[in-house]
């Protein structure tokens, strides 16, 4: 820990950052190995039924609608610890593994709601809180840090905060860097997931650039997208993030984890994000305390997808309990 806070010192005055300017991602190399992971076939029977049962653990299982209710967050709440049918992890002999989602991930405003719902079912999944006027981020800098310190005491252990893409956009890293470092103080002991909104950055070098200032000012994970993005969570932007996280790994010995947000909402997909993963950083990363997939309708098509594993058929629409 010594040697993170030495690294977030030394990189706190502006000189110490110029570095920043000249970085620069090579876009067509980034395409081929895109390209490869899209290319890749999938595992297949017993073996595709244990990596989906552990993609479900890496979810963040989210509401972020503008009808949220107190009564679907417990709904959310309750898939949250019961995630897969019991008969079909009985099955897959499987059903005393304790296998919940990551965390559940909601509104400022629906915390209290999660965090009740929670305790009622008695589990200890973490509550997640966007933060920081998600998904835009052009609130009042004292209004964002606020919305943090809210979350926090309603009783989120997680904040996702959005970034003021403006700051990327027009090369103010020291202002980013600094802007990020308030909100790691607003969190408090809460983990604090900086989401990048990729798809308003730009390009590819400012993803890479982004990344960077947001691991040096102490977050905990860095996130693709909001979800509200026209673009979210893609291969090539994941692979110069992932990269990101390998340099900051190699310069500080310090684990930064990754969350993908936003489209993924097939098997297929899950299997394709942990592959990349595994390949990228390594088996390391691959547990909820390094990885985690944001998504709201991912895990209705893992159950479908383990309920043909395990019958032979697929689930009709009522056969499955709503997340």
């Amino acid at each position: 820990m010594a040697q993170k806070n030495f690294f977030l010192r030394r990189n706190r005055r502006r000189s110490d950052l110029s570095w920043i300017s000249k970085v620069q991602v090579n876009h067509p190399a980034v395409l081929r190995r895109a390209q490869q992971v899209q290319a890749r076939r999938t595992v297949k029977k017993e073996w595709q039924a244990a990596w989906l049962l552990k993609a479900v653990t890496f979810i963040d299982l989210t509401t972020l609608s503008g009808d949220d209710t107190s009564s679907n967050v417990q709904r959310l709440c309750y898939k949250a610890k019961y995630p897969i049918r019991e008969d079909l992890l009985k099955a897959l002999n499987m059903h005393d593994k304790d296998i919940t989602t990551a965390a559940v991930c909601v509104y400022p405003a629906r915390v209290c709601d999660a965090v009740r719902a929670l305790k009622a079912a008695g589990c200890n999944i973490p509550v997640a809180s966007v933060a920081t006027g998600f998904p835009a981020g052009q609130t009042h800098l004292k209004t964002r840090l606020e919305e943090i310190r809210l979350a926090v005491e309603d009783g989120a252990t997680e904040i996702d905060v959005v970034i003021n893409r403006s700051l990327v956009l027009t090369g103010q890293w020291e202002a980013l860097y600094d802007e990020i470092r308030q909100f790691r103080k607003a969190c408090g002991e809460a983990h604090l997931k900086t989401i990048l909104a990729t798809g308003e950055l730009g390009s590819l070098t400012n993803v890479y650039k982004a990344s960077m200032i947001a691991m040096m000012a102490g977050s905990d994970f860095i996130k693709t997208s909001t979800g509200k993005e026209t673009v979210n969570a893609t291969f090539p932007v994941a692979i110069v993030m992932l990269r990101a996280i390998r340099d900051f790994f190699w310069k500080t010995g310090n684990k930064i984890g990754f969350k993908p947000a936003g489209g993924i909402r097939s098997a297929k997909d899950a299997l394709a994000w942990l592959s990349l993963i595994k390949e990228e950083l390594g088996d390391e990363w691959l547990k909820p305390e390094l990885f985690r997939i944001g998504a709201s309708t991912l895990l209705s098509d893992i159950e479908r997808q383990i309920y043909h594993h395990v019958t032979g058929r697929y689930a009709a629409y009522h056969d499955l309990p709503m997340s």
